[in-house]
Protein backbone atom coordinates (compact mmCIF):
# COMPACT_ATOMS: atom_id res chain seq x y z
CA UNK A 1 0.00 0.00 0.00
CA UNK A 2 1.45 3.46 -1.09
CA UNK A 3 0.89 6.22 1.48
CA UNK A 4 -1.69 7.60 -0.85
CA UNK A 5 -4.04 4.83 -0.44
CA UNK A 6 -3.79 5.27 3.10
CA UNK A 7 -6.50 8.31 2.68
CA UNK A 8 -9.23 5.33 2.03
CA UNK A 9 -8.83 4.21 5.98
CA UNK A 10 -8.80 7.80 7.14
CA UNK A 11 -11.26 10.48 7.11
CA UNK A 12 -11.17 13.92 8.61
CA UNK A 13 -8.29 15.18 6.83
CA UNK A 14 -7.62 19.14 7.08
CA UNK A 15 -5.43 19.01 3.93
CA UNK A 16 -4.12 16.01 2.14
CA UNK A 17 -1.81 17.65 0.05
CA UNK A 18 0.40 18.29 3.16
CA UNK A 19 -0.92 15.58 5.22
CA UNK A 20 0.16 12.51 2.46
CA UNK A 21 4.14 12.39 2.40
CA UNK A 22 6.39 10.01 1.33
CA UNK A 23 6.47 7.76 4.49
CA UNK A 24 2.82 8.16 5.36
CA UNK A 25 -0.38 10.39 6.65
CA UNK A 26 0.31 12.63 9.20
CA UNK A 27 -2.79 13.05 11.87
CA UNK A 28 -3.39 16.56 13.76
CA UNK A 29 -4.11 17.35 16.54
CA UNK A 30 -7.33 18.79 17.53
CA UNK A 31 -8.05 18.76 21.10
CA UNK A 32 -4.91 17.89 24.70
CA UNK A 33 -6.74 16.69 27.60
CA UNK A 34 -5.13 17.06 31.01
CA UNK A 35 -5.86 14.51 33.22
CA UNK A 36 -7.83 15.73 36.73
CA UNK A 37 -8.43 12.52 38.38
CA UNK A 38 -7.07 9.31 37.96
CA UNK A 39 -8.80 6.19 36.17
CA UNK A 40 -9.19 2.47 37.39
CA UNK A 41 -8.31 -0.78 36.08
CA UNK A 42 -9.32 -4.10 37.92
CA UNK A 43 -8.70 -7.61 37.24
CA UNK A 44 -12.15 -8.65 36.30
CA UNK A 45 -12.80 -5.51 34.34
CA UNK A 46 -16.29 -4.73 36.61
CA UNK A 47 -14.77 -1.98 38.43
CA UNK A 48 -13.20 0.16 35.16
CA UNK A 49 -13.78 3.82 35.60
CA UNK A 50 -12.72 6.81 33.31
CA UNK A 51 -9.90 9.40 34.18
CA UNK A 52 -11.68 12.36 34.26
CA UNK A 53 -9.91 15.10 31.77
CA UNK A 54 -10.13 18.73 31.00
CA UNK A 55 -9.30 20.60 27.65
CA UNK A 56 -6.06 22.07 28.33
CA UNK A 57 -6.26 26.15 27.71
CA UNK A 58 -5.17 27.43 24.45
CA UNK A 59 -3.82 30.92 24.18
CA UNK A 60 -3.48 33.64 20.65
CA UNK A 61 0.51 33.93 19.45
CA UNK A 62 -1.05 36.58 17.57
CA UNK A 63 -4.09 38.77 17.42
CA UNK A 64 -4.45 38.05 13.60
CA UNK A 65 -3.58 34.30 13.70
CA UNK A 66 -6.41 31.95 12.80
CA UNK A 67 -5.57 29.28 15.36
CA UNK A 68 -4.45 29.14 19.37
CA UNK A 69 -1.68 27.51 20.49
CA UNK A 70 -1.42 25.06 23.39
CA UNK A 71 1.51 25.90 25.94
CA UNK A 72 2.15 22.35 27.45
CA UNK A 73 4.61 21.83 30.79
CA UNK A 74 6.63 19.11 30.83
CA UNK A 75 4.30 16.43 31.80
CA UNK A 76 1.99 13.15 30.25
CA UNK A 77 -1.41 14.87 28.52
CA UNK A 78 -3.88 12.86 25.71
CA UNK A 79 -4.14 14.10 22.56
CA UNK A 80 -7.68 13.81 20.26
CA UNK A 81 -7.18 14.09 16.20
CA UNK A 82 -9.22 15.59 13.85
CA UNK A 83 -8.76 12.33 12.01
CA UNK A 84 -10.81 9.08 12.37
CA UNK A 85 -9.30 6.13 11.26
CA UNK A 86 -11.31 2.84 9.67
CA UNK A 87 -9.11 0.03 9.09
CA UNK A 88 -10.07 -3.76 9.41
CA UNK A 89 -6.07 -4.91 9.99
CA UNK A 90 -4.09 -2.98 12.77
CA UNK A 91 -1.95 0.21 11.23
CA UNK A 92 1.24 1.77 13.00
CA UNK A 93 0.96 5.16 14.12
CA UNK A 94 4.08 6.45 15.41
CA UNK A 95 5.32 10.55 16.19
CA UNK A 96 6.43 12.56 13.71
CA UNK A 97 9.92 13.29 13.52
CA UNK A 98 9.20 16.92 14.39
CA UNK A 99 7.80 16.65 17.34
CA UNK A 100 10.16 13.92 18.59
CA UNK A 101 13.12 16.23 17.77
CA UNK A 102 11.42 18.75 20.02
CA UNK A 103 11.46 16.78 23.38
CA UNK A 104 7.72 15.00 22.94
CA UNK A 105 6.30 12.10 21.94
CA UNK A 106 3.41 9.21 22.24
CA UNK A 107 3.67 5.47 22.04
CA UNK A 108 3.81 4.10 19.02
CA UNK A 109 0.66 2.02 18.09
CA UNK A 110 -1.19 -0.85 16.55
CA UNK A 111 -4.46 0.72 15.70
CA UNK A 112 -7.61 0.02 13.78
CA UNK A 113 -9.41 2.88 15.18
CA UNK A 114 -8.09 6.26 16.74
CA UNK A 115 -9.17 7.04 20.43
CA UNK A 116 -7.34 9.81 22.72
CA UNK A 117 -3.57 9.10 22.94
CA UNK A 118 -0.90 9.24 25.82
CA UNK A 119 1.42 12.10 24.68
CA UNK A 120 4.73 13.14 26.74
CA UNK A 121 6.27 16.30 26.82
CA UNK A 122 10.06 17.09 28.58
CA UNK A 123 10.61 19.04 31.24
CA UNK A 124 11.37 22.49 29.37
CA UNK A 125 7.92 21.81 27.39
CA UNK A 126 6.06 22.95 23.97
CA UNK A 127 4.21 25.05 21.93
CA UNK A 128 1.87 22.85 19.54
CA UNK A 129 -0.46 25.09 17.38
CA UNK A 130 -4.44 23.77 17.02
CA UNK A 131 -4.12 21.63 13.97
CA UNK A 132 -0.18 20.87 14.10
CA UNK A 133 0.60 17.01 12.48
CA UNK A 134 2.11 15.11 15.18
CA UNK A 135 1.58 11.46 14.26
CA UNK A 136 1.93 9.95 11.10
CA UNK A 137 -0.17 6.02 9.76
CA UNK A 138 2.40 4.06 8.58
CA UNK A 139 1.39 2.00 5.62
CA UNK A 140 1.38 -1.85 6.02
CA UNK A 141 5.01 -3.76 4.97
CA UNK A 142 4.39 -5.15 1.46
CA UNK A 143 3.03 -8.83 1.72
CA UNK A 144 1.33 -8.17 5.21
CA UNK A 145 -1.58 -6.95 2.98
Amino acid sequence: MRPSELTTLVSGLLHEETQVTDRGLDLTVTEVLTVETPGRVDFGGDELTHANCSAHEKVWRNDEDDYQWWHLDGGQYLVEYNETLSADRPLTVQTRDEVRKRGAFHPTLELTDLGRIPFSVAPAGIRLKENARISTVLPPEEGSE
